[in-house]
């Protein structure tokens, strides 16, 4: 969704008379949700700005890691037509807003496509639908920003239809907890928007938790990711203090995730990727900031820790690099795994790209490889992707191991390179670097 209302022409597709799920934004939240929803045999439309999204879905292409072509034709067989016309959300019971939130220039969430969403759903909005936000953003923007904008349709919250908020927990690549499985938290604008809520969920959700409010289940997002983001930046510092201390962090963490209780072990890393650790934290810092005048210090400190890491990581490999009797100026790096994560394509906020042009910017000669992604840009410039990996880690004068993909064979990497920067502590044999 962009900040404008949503009309480009829909693809030659009949509106159905009703449908029960219409699902904005067909991304890595929406289209799991469209799917799960679609399995129960629910009829569902989605609605996305993109022309070239809507058309592969209604051609049986996904364009999300999680969901398989094969999963879109189940959907289409189901009844499920993606379009870029808002004229669906008439017809649908239920209208669920899946848009990105990303940061804007004052730190804050750019809610442009949140309100352009819901602009949309008060030009169609009728009596007895319910309204959810799933978007992540700050506590309040449910009563304080969506309520308002449905409302200029004169219809009211809680008497004509539902509004409700529960934050969506996706989890790309994890094959363990999926969305029918993982509980759904939801929160009401009153009682009666959450039973309906709570209703609609349950149909294709497992557990269904109520909050006391849309406030109450905004918050529970950001407490869950800035929970992860903290402890992260505690574990990067750790990393950087233990090998000052001469201790093997990698053992301590070993050693103390043996205790059955109170300890849940966090790895460091290059930094951290992905759309909620990095960003989730930020909507509430800013909401603190904001609406009460003074920092939520724990989220700005854990900030400029992980923010750090990449620096460290290239500092780190220049060290390597010279004890090896060879400046990083000039010198040929090789980047493994460009994702935030293992096993899937999903670059957003990957710590690879800093990690990329901080070397670029030392006159370093960077080439990469992931299995995952055939091209990688950094600031529009391409960078070099190898095809021999077993010859380019031989070749290259440093191989630095951003992501362990399952596909790598990491001893046999280990064996080959020259010089190995293991940043994901999975290698630990002579003559490789870990952090």
């Amino acid at each position: 969704m962009s900040g404008s209302t949503l009309s480009i022409p829909a693809a030659d597709e009949e509106l159905p008379d009703c449908v029960e799920v219409a699902v904005i934004g067909l991304g890595y939240v929406g289209l799991p949700l469209a799917r799960e929803a679609a399995s129960v045999g629910l009829r569902v439309a989605g609605l996305d700005r993109d022309p070239r999204v809507v058309e592969g879905l209604n051609a049986g292409r996904s364009h999300v890691d999680d969901v398989s072509d094969d999963d879109v034709r189940q959907m289409r067989m189901a009844g499920f037509t993606a379009y870029t016309d808002d004229a669906c959300l008439a017809r649908a019971q239920t209208v669920v807003i899946c848009v990105p939130t990303p940061l804007s220039e004052d730190g804050g969430p750019d809610l442009s496509a949140v309100t352009s969403a819901v602009r949309a759903v008060a030009g169609r909005l009728r009596p007895g639908q319910l309204v959810v936000l799933e978007s992540t953003t700050y506590p309040g923007t449910t009563e304080e920003v969506v309520r308002p904008l449905l409302e200029e349709s004169r219809l009211r919250v809680g008497e004509d239809f539902a509004l409700a908020f529960s934050p969506e927990r996706i989890d790309p690549g994890n094959t363990t907890h999926g969305l029918r499985d993982t509980p759904k938290v939801v929160g009401g604008c009153t009682p009666s928007c959450a039973a309906h809520a709570v209703a609609f969920y349950g149909k294709f959700i497992d557990t269904v938790v109520q909050a006391k409010g849309t406030r109450e289940a905004e918050m529970a997002k950001l407490l869950e990711n800035t929970y992860r983001h903290v402890n992260i930046a505690l574990i990067n510092e750790l990393a950087i203090i233990s090998r000052e201390l001469h201790v093997d962090v990698w053992d301590a963490i070993r050693c103390a995730g043996t205790k059955p209780f109170g300890f849940q072990a966090f790895r460091p890393g290059a930094g951290v990727g992905g759309h909620c650790i990095p960003i989730d934290p930020s909507y509430l810092s800013y909401k603190v900031r904001s609406s009460l005048g003074y920092e939520f210090r724990f989220v700005e400190l854990a900030q400029d820790i992980n923010r750090r890491m990449p620096e460290y990581v290239v500092r780190r490999a220049q060290d390597l690099l010279n004890t090896a009797g060879r400046p990083l100026r000039g010198s040929r790096v090789l980047l493994l795994g460009v994702t935030y994560k293992p096993d899937v394509a999903d670059q957003r906020e990957t710590p690879a790209v800093p990690v990329s042009r901080l070397l670029r910017k030392r006159e370093a000669e960077v080439s990469f490889h992931d299995p995952h992604v055939q091209l990688w840009t950094v600031d529009g410039v391409a960078v070099p992707r190898v095809g021999d990996l077993m010859a380019a880690v031989r070749d290259h004068d440093l191989t630095i191991l951003l992501q362990d993909h399952s596909a790598y064979d990491l001893p046999a990497l280990a064996d080959e390179a020259r010089l190995l920067f293991d940043t994901r502590g999975r290698i630990f044999q002579p003559g490789v670097e870990v952090l």
